[in-house]
C-alpha cells in the first residue's frame, strides 16, 4: 500500500514515514475495500453473481481505482449477459492502468470478432423491443423477441426473467419454471429469480399435496376423498339403475363425442393455428428487422451526402465570397495586368487613371482589412506606385488651369491630386483658391480650415488664415 500524498510505500505505522501524512483512516478504507473485493471473489466462485456484484460495487465505492475489482465486476456482468456493462468496467480499468492489464484481452476478445459484436448489438435492440411490446400489451410478440434474444445470448439473465414473467402472466407454470431454473444455473442467489420461482412452485404444488387422501363423509351413504386437485364423493350401497332406453344411450354417446371433440381435437387444432401464427409473426419480425436495417443504412447515407453537400457549398461560397471578394480579385488582377503591360499606345495619364480606377473598384467592392495579407500587399504596392505619379499629373494640370482662370477644371484636377496625395499641401491650397474664385465660398472655407488644421507648419497657413478672414468679413 502506498501513501496517497507522496506515493511512498507505507509501513505498519498510521502515518507516512516519508511525508508524515496521517494515513490511519486511509488504511481502514483500503482494508474495507479489499475485504469487499475478497467477498465478491468468493461469491463469484460459487456463482452467487448478484451477491458478487453488490460486494464489488461496495469495494469500488471505497476505492474507485481498484483495477482488479473492476475487471472481476466486468467478468460477472459478462457472465450474466450484460455485455455493455462489462465493456464499460473494462474500459475504465484500462484507463486506470494502461499497461499490463488483463482488461485489454477481454476488450479485444469482443471487439476482434465483428460477428459477435453485431450479435451483442442485435441482442440489446431486440430486448428493448421486447420491453416495448410488453408496455403495449403485445405479450406474444414480446415472447418471440425474447426467444431471439436468448438464441443470441443464452446467458442473458434479465431476458430469462422477463420471459418467465410473461409465462407466469399466461399461467404457463412449467415453462416459467424452466426459464427460472436456467437463471439459477447462471446466478444461484438472484433475488428476482428466487421470488419468481417461489410463486411458480406455489402454483405447481397445491396446499394439500399430491397424495391421494380418503375421508369418510359425515354421511353414511358416501365416501369423500381427494385426488390431485379434485374432491371426489362416491356413494356406497347405491346401485345404478339400468336404463333400457336407446335414446338415452344415443344422447350419452353424442355428449361423449362432443366432449372428445372439445377437449382433444379442438386444442390440437388451436395449438397448430397458434404455431402457424407464431411462425408468421417470426417471419414478419425478421422482415421488419431487415427493412429497419435497410432504412437506417439509407438514412445514414442521406445524412452523409447532405453533410458532403453542405461542405462543398461552404467551400464554393468561400471561393465566391459573400462580400464581392471575387469581383475585387478580378479588379486587382486587371490593375496588375495594366501595370505589367506598361503605357502602350495611350498617354501616361490615361494609363495611370485606368490602373487607379481598378484600384478604386477593389476598395469599393471589398473590405481590405478582411482580405489576405498577400492581397493587401499587392494592392498597396500598386497603389504606392500609381498614386504619386497620378497625383503629380493631376496637380500640374490643375495648377495650369488655375493660373489660366479655368476654375472648374482646376477644381476637378486638384481634387484628384489631393485625393491621390493627401500630404500635398499645395494641391489643397490651390483647390481652396479655385473654389473661392468660382464662388463656392462655403467649400473654400472648409478647405482653408482643413489646411490650417492638417498642416500647421506649412508656409501656406498664413495665407489660408488671411483668406478665411477675408471670406468672413
Amino acid at each position: 500500500m502506498i501513501c496517497y500524498n507522496c506515493g511512498y510505500e507505507l509501513s505498519e505505522k498510521n502515518f507516512c514515514t516519508a511525508c508524515g501524512a496521517d494515513v490511519g483512516l486511509y488504511k481502514r478504507i483500503m482494508y474495507i475495500s479489499n475485504r469487499c473485493y475478497n467477498d465478491g471473489l468468493e461469491k463469484a466462485n460459487v456463482r452467487d453473481l448478484s451477491g458478487a456484484i453488490t460486494s464489488l460495487r461496495q469495494c469500488l465505492k471505497f476505492n474507485k481505482n481498484h483495477v482488479e475489482a473492476r475487471n472481476l465486476l466486468g467478468l460477472v456482468y459478462f457472465e450474466m449477459g450484460e455485455v455493455v456493462a462489462a465493456l464499460s468496467e473494462w474500459v475504465i480499468s484500462k484507463n486506470l492502468r494502461p499497461e499490463k492489464n488483463i482488461a485489454d484481452d477481454y476488450i479485444n476478445m469482443i471487439q476482434a470478432n465483428a460477428g459477435r459484436l453485431d450479435s451483442i448489438n442485435q441482442t440489446i435492440k431486440k430486448y428493448n423491443q421486447a420491453l416495448v411490446y410488453c408496455r403495449q400489451d403485445s405479450k406474444d410478440l414480446a415472447v418471440i423477441q425474447l426467444k431471439k434474444v436468448l438464441s443470441l445470448n443464452p446467458k442473458f439473465v434479465r431476458a430469462h426473467q422477463l420471459l418467465a414473467l410473461l409465462y407466469i402472466n399466461t399461467e404457463e407454470w412449467e415453462k416459467a419454471k424452466r426459464e427460472l431454473e436456467k437463471c439459477r444455473v447462471i446466478d444461484r442467489n438472484n433475488t428476482t429469480t428466487l421470488r419468481y420461482l417461489k410463486e411458480v412452485e406455489i402454483m405447481l404444488t397445491p396446499d394439500d399435496g399430491v397424495r391421494t387422501k380418503k375421508k369418510k363423509s359425515t354421511s353414511k351413504n358416501a365416501v369423500e376423498y381427494r385426488h390431485d386437485n379434485e374432491t371426489i364423493i362416491q356413494p356406497i350401497g347405491i346401485k345404478e339403475q339400468k336404463s333400457s332406453s336407446a335414446m338415452l344411450n344415443l344422447l350419452v354417446g353424442l355428449a361423449i363425442g362432443v366432449a372428445v371433440a372439445c377437449f382433444l381435437i379442438l386444442p390440437a387444432r388451436i395449438q397448430a393455428a397458434k404455431t402457424a401464427v407464431n411462425e408468421q409473426l417470426k417471419l414478419v419480425g425478421e422482415q421488419s428487422d431487415a427493412k429497419t436495417a435497410t432504412i437506417n443504412e439509407l438514412e445514414s447515407r442521406i445524412n452523409s451526402l447532405q453533410a458532403e453537400r453542405d461542405s462543398l457549398g461552404e467551400e464554393l461560397q468561400a471561393y465566391l465570397g459573400d462580400d464581392g471578394s471575387l469581383e475585387a480579385m478580378d479588379e486587382l488582377l486587371l490593375a496588375c495586368e495594366s501595370y505589367l503591360k506598361g503605357v502602350g499606345e495611350e498617354d501616361e495619364t490615361q494609363f495611370m487613371e485606368r490602373i487607379a480606377t481598378h484600384l478604386d473598384n477593389v476598395a469599393a467592392q471589398t473590405e481590405l482589412s478582411q482580405t489576405s495579407a498577400a492581397f493587401q500587399s499587392v494592392y498597396q504596392f500598386i497603389r504606392d506606385e500609381v498614386n504619386p505619379k497620378l497625383a503629380g499629373v493631376y496637380y500640374t494640370e490643375g495648377y495650369d488651369a488655375y493660373r489660366n482662370g479655368q476654375y472648374e477644371t482646376a477644381i476637378e484636377k486638384l481634387s484628384g491630386a489631393y485625393n491621390y496625395a493627401p500630404d500635398n499641401v499645395d494641391a489643397l491650397f490651390y483647390l481652396a483658391g479655385a473654389c473661392r474664385k468660382s464662388g463656392n465660398v462655403d467649400q473654400a472655407k472648409e478647405l482653408y480650415s482643413q489646411l490650417v488644421e492638417l498642416f500647421p507648419d506649412s508656409d501656406k497657413v498664413n495665407k489660408a488664415n488671411q483668406a478665411l478672414e477675408e471670406l468672413d468679413s
